[in-house]
């Protein structure tokens, strides 16, 4: 490849000799038009695939630092690679996206793609087309389809992995027989299938599951205590508060620990506010810092939204 050219030429040239793109470059992938798109086919072959796995890795990386970016174009392009791991990432970089014509592409992928691991994140990714028919934002036929699909995969004899990323997907489902699904893996003795099963009532909205989750949040095998601790957050259950301050006096696990701050910060009240306050006023590292005051913040937002819901309760009308 030659050094001279647009910018993004330029950018690609410096990934196929390996040198490590600048953030102002890989924002050079950002929105591109038809003709930028062409560029990049014409000169993607030439990059060596390890280096395009640690470009799409920086790509989704300034993705999640900043809303000012969107590389879905390109991802588009990029989830008929014909290598596995690119169109995984390719997968990754939609994860925001809401276009319902994604839903077709990822089906087809989970259907007969050859590379198991993006077959499993085009299982994850398709939970959002779940939720989003779900709130009736997208075609109910493509709704349908993606549930069926889904079904058909927890179901099926395909890898582990990939059915239970398919049941936690699921968990947006107000169908009756998800909730069997759900339950039915909660009861197998398997922790891998009970941790899913966590993943997917905390993705319910539903209640039905609290005393499933309570039950989970001191679980002697940490993948099933953190997706436990993580469903207590997100069905903001009252009755997991103790229980998740009593997960931080005796976590060892720091993902743990930092699920269950998060979970209570999603929960909300008082006696959440000062303790993560206290440890906000003893935390050095900056990486903590800031952590903690994100994690005040949502717990700003979560009164604001318990005193709205508290607001809004209307009186008996017996009388």
């Amino acid at each position: 490849m030659s050094g001279t050219g647009t910018a993004l030429e330029k950018a690609l040239s410096a990934l196929a000799e390996g040198v490590p793109l600048s953030r102002a470059a890989l924002q050079e992938f950002s929105d591109l038009d038809p003709t930028s798109l062409q560029t990049v086919a014409r000169l993607w072959p030439g990059i060596p695939a390890k280096l395009k796995h640690t470009f799409l890795d920086g790509l989704h990386g300034l993705a999640d630092e900043s809303t000012l970016v969107s590389f879905d174009d390109l991802a588009r392009q990029l989830l008929s690679d014909p290598d596995g791991q690119v169109r995984l990432r390719a997968i990754r970089l939609l994860g925001e996206s809401q276009d319902p014509r994604l839903a077709a592409s990822f089906l087809k992928i989970l259907a007969s793609d050859d590379d198991a691991e993006a077959r499993r994140e085009a299982a994850a990714a398709l939970g959002r087309f779940v939720e989003l028919g779900e709130l009736e934002e997208i075609p109910e036929s493509t709704h349908r389809q993606v549930v069926d699909a889904l079904l058909g995969t927890v179901t099926s004899e395909d890898t582990v992995a990939i059915r239970r990323r398919a049941l936690e997907s699921l968990g947006y489902s107000s169908k009756p027989e998800v909730a069997t699904l759900i339950e039915s893996s909660f009861r197998r003795e398997n922790p891998d299938w009970q941790a899913s099963a966590m993943v997917a009532m905390g993705l319910s909205s539903d209640e039905r599951w609290e005393e499933h989750v309570l039950s989970r949040l001191l679980d002697e095998n940490p993948g099933v205590r953190l997706a436990a601790v993580q469903a207590a957050g997100e069905l903001r259950l009252g009755s997991a508060r103790q229980l998740l301050f009593q997960v931080l006096e005796e976590e060892d696990e720091s993902e743990v620990s930092s699920a269950a701050i998060w979970s209570l910060s999603q929960i909300g009240g008082e006696e959440a506010r000062i303790y993560i306050q206290g440890l906000l006023d003893l935390a050095e590292e900056d990486e903590d810092v800031e952590f903690l005051e994100e994690v005040l913040e949502n717990l700003e937002f979560t009164d604001e939204l318990n005193r709205f819901d508290l607001l809004s309760v209307e009186p008996d009308q017996d009388d």
